[in-house]
């Protein structure tokens, strides 16, 4: 990703501008449902259950939403990570506009607080440093790449850009995949910075919509469009951008699924 407005000559490849309007019709129908007046706060919590529960999924640890939400959620670090991070995403929105970097350290903290060392904790893996691949991906890039390439996604996140929020969110999440930059946890931080990334650029302010749940809804689609974008290619980019509204208009219709169990009370 380089250029004058890298997010934006992404935007332009094809079928993502009609793939971004089509997710951004259907966060907007969320957003206009009548329980948000009043009820908003309860759909944002279900929300980041149904998130956390979905991004341990794809971590390859399943946990129904009863045990997510119980006082003792299993003790599992992948599942006590996922929790964490959505309980404390909130708070991280200011800072990821003005500091991207110190928000992707804290993330790993919360992530990964019960599995790895505590030398480790929110800092870029070191050459040699063991990656959990989950999700298949092969070789990860070295860390001299991943340094390198976390300084530029991170100058880039502070600049201007005329790029919709979804796009960004995307190759957010599909850079800090594809870089896996701390060894382990990566999925949860990447998820968790596409939806930040999402709140924090007004795409979805109240963080209604878990875009977790929707990749967690296409997880076949969700390797095969990763492998695409980090390829490098336009034609995979853009498939991985397309994916990603995908899995978002899926997340902004399960929320509106919460808004209308919470009518009928």
């Amino acid at each position: 990703m380089t250029g004058s407005d890298a997010f934006a000559q992404v935007a332009a490849l094809p079928g993502v501008a009609e793939a971004v309007a089509d997710a951004r019709t259907a966060v907007d129908r969320l957003l206009g449902h009548r329980v948000l007046r009043r009820r908003s706060a309860e759909v944002s919590t279900e929300s980041a259950v149904r998130g956390a529960r979905a991004s341990a999924a794809l971590e390859g640890v399943s946990v129904t939403l009863d045990e997510m939400r119980a006082a003792e959620a299993p003790k599992d670090p992948v599942v006590q990570g996922a929790l964490r991070v959505s309980a404390e995403l909130g708070s991280l929105v200011e800072t990821w506009r003005q500091a991207p970097r110190q928000v992707l350290a804290r993330l790993h903290v919360l992530v990964a607080a019960d599995a790895v060392d505590e030398a480790e904790l929110g800092r870029p893996r070191a050459e040699g440093q063991e990656v959990k691949d989950v999700l298949g991906l092969g070789q990860p890039p070295t860390a001299h790449e991943v340094a390198t390439r976390l300084d530029m996604l991170s100058s880039l996140l502070v600049q201007p850009t005329e790029a919709p929020a979804l796009v960004v969110a995307a190759l957010v999440h599909g850079e800090l995949l594809t870089l896996r930059p701390f060894g382990w946890g990566d999925g949860i931080v990447a998820r968790a910075a596409q939806r930040l990334t999402m709140v924090a650029r007004g795409l979805d302010p109240k963080s209604l919509t878990a875009p977790e749940v929707g990749h967690a809804e296409l997880a076949d689609e969700y390797v095969a469009a990763l492998r695409g974008y980090a390829s490098g290619t336009p034609e995979g980019v853009a498939g991985w951008i397309r994916h990603c509204a995908d899995a978002t208009a899926a997340a902004a219709r399960d929320s509106q699924a919460i808004c209308e169990a919470i009518m009928r009370g």
